[in-house]
C-alpha cells in the first residue's frame, strides 16, 4: 500500500551522522562498523532504497539546528546565525538529491498531484524519487519571523516552533512556559504563507498557547499518547481532543521509548520490553477512541531520528517493514477504509484541503 511517513530526519542523518542515504541500510551499517562516536552506528533503518522498497512514497523530511544558550547541555549551535547556516546546508542536500532523480519536493497541489500520478501509474517504484514535503523541527534557526518569507520561498511548509529543551520562539520536551512575543510573530508569518503548524514537542503552556494564537492549519508529525506513556512528549487526552476539534492528524512515532513505559535509554532493550510495530497501533487506537473515528491518524515513524534498531520496535529491521503496519490494523478490525487513511489517505486530505 502507498504509504506517507510524516517526520524522517533525512538531512540530520545525511549532514551530521554521514550517511549516504542512496545506500542500502545493509551497505549503510557496513559501512559503520567499528564506529563509536553515535549510539545509532550500525543500526540505521532508513534510506531511499528502503523507502522505495516499501513504496514509501512521500515523506515529510526535516531541517534542524537547535540555538543553545549558555548553559543549556543540549547539542546545538551557539547563535541563531549559525543555526540557519547548518539549515541552509540540509536544504542543498535535499536539493541535490533532487538533481540526482533521488528525490522531488512536493509544496502545492500540483507537485502533490503530479507526484501520486507517477507512484500509481503501474510501473516498478524502483527507480522513481521519493517526495518531500519540506518541515522545520524546531524554529531556533529562524534568525528573525522575517526569515519565515526565504524559507518558504525555498519550499518550507511545516515548522514545528519547539525541539527538546527551551527554544527561542516556544518552549519544547521537558521544558516549560509560554512562546512569548518572538513565538506569536513566528505564527503571524506562518499563517501569512499558509505554513503548517507542527504541534509536536511544544510543552503544554507553549501548546495552549499556540492553538489560542494561530488560525492556520495543524498537524503533528510525530507524537503519541500519554495516557499510555506518561511523559511531557506525549499529548494528553485534551490536547488530543482539542488537535481533532481543530482537524488536525497524528502521525503515531516509533521511538521505543515513547511506545512502551518505564524504558531506560541505554538499557532497555525493545525485545526486554515487548516493544514492536503492534504497540504504536494502541496509541493510534487511544486517538480513535477520543475521535471516535480513523480519520486524525497516520504514521510518522521518526526513524532514525538520533536513534537506530536499538530503540525501536523489534520486528522492523528497515522502514520497509511499514507494510506490516495494514495487517496489524485489520487484526485490530480496521476496514479497508480506514487502513487507507492511515497509511496515506488522512495525510492526503489534509495537505489537499490546505493547498487547495
Amino acid at each position: 500500500m502507498f504509504t506517507i511517513d510524516a517526520h524522517l530526519d533525512l538531512s540530520m542523518n545525511a549532514m551530521e551522522w554521514n550517511r549516504d542515504l542512496r545506500q542500502p541500510v545493509g551497505r549503510l551499517r557496513e559501512r559503520e562498523q567499528g564506529m563509536t562516536d553515535k549510539p545509532d552506528r550500525t543500526k540505521a533503518t532508513v534510506s531511499l532504497p528502503d523507502l522505495r522498497r516499501g513504496n514509501i512514497g512521500l515523506v515529510v523530511a526535516t531541517q534542524i539546528a537547535r540555538f543553545v544558550a549558555p548553559g543549556n547541555p543540549l547539542p546545538g549551535w551557539q547563535s541563531p546565525e549559525q543555526a540557519w547556516a547548518q539549515t541552509q546546508g540540509q536544504q542543498i542536500w535535499y536539493k541535490t538529491m533532487e538533481e540526482a532523480g533521488e528525490m522531488v519536493q512536493i509544496c502545492d497541489l500540483t507537485s502533490l498531484e503530479n507526484h501520486l500520478a507517477l507512484w500509481s501509474d503501474g510501473t516498478p517504484n524502483d527507480q522513481k524519487p521519493v517526495g518531500y514535503i519540506l518541515s522545520l523541527e524546531g524554529a531556533d534557526s529562524i534568525i528573525t519571523p522575517a526569515y519565515v518569507e526565504r524559507a518558504y520561498a525555498y519550499g518550507l511548509r511545516a515548522i514545528g516552533p519547539a525541539h527538546y529543551g527551551p527554544g527561542r520562539y516556544a518552549q519544547g520536551t521537558d521544558a516549560t512556559g509560554f512562546m512569548g512575543a518572538a513565538g506569536q510573530a513566528l505564527l503571524s508569518e506562518m499563517e501569512r504563507f499558509n505554513i503548517i503548524l507542527d504541534a509536536t514537542h511544544l510543552c503544554d503552556d507553549s501548546f495552549w498557547e499556540a492553538l489560542d494564537y494561530f488560525n492556520g492549519p495543524i498537524w503533528a508529525s510525530h507524537n503519541n499518547c500519554r495516557a499510555l506513556v506518561n511523559h511531557n512528549r506525549q499529548f494528553s487526552d485534551e490536547q488530543i481532543r482539542e488537535l481533532i476539534v481543530r482537524d488536525a492528524v497524528i502521525g503515531g512515532a516509533l521511538d521505543a521509548w515513547m511506545m512502551v513505559p518505564n524504558w531506560v535509554r541505554g538499557q532497555s532493550t525493545p525485545e526486554g520490553m515487548n516493544c514492536k510495530l503492534a504497540v504504536m497501533i494502541d496509541h493510534l487506537d487511544h486517538i480513535c477512541q477520543i475521535a471516535g473515528n480513523a480519520n486524525h491518524i497516520g504514521i510518522g515513524s521518526d526513524l532514525d531520528g538520533a536513534f537506530g534498531k536499538e530503540q525501536c520496535p523489534y520486528d522492523l529491521e528497515t522502514i520497509a517493514d511499514l507494510q506490516k503496519i495494514p495487517d496489524l490494523l485489520r487484526q485490530r478490525g480496521y476496514t479497508e477504509e480506514d487502513v487507507a487513511k492511515v497509511m496515506h489517505g488522512n495525510w492526503l486530505r489534509f495537505l489537499r484541503k490546505v493547498w487547495r
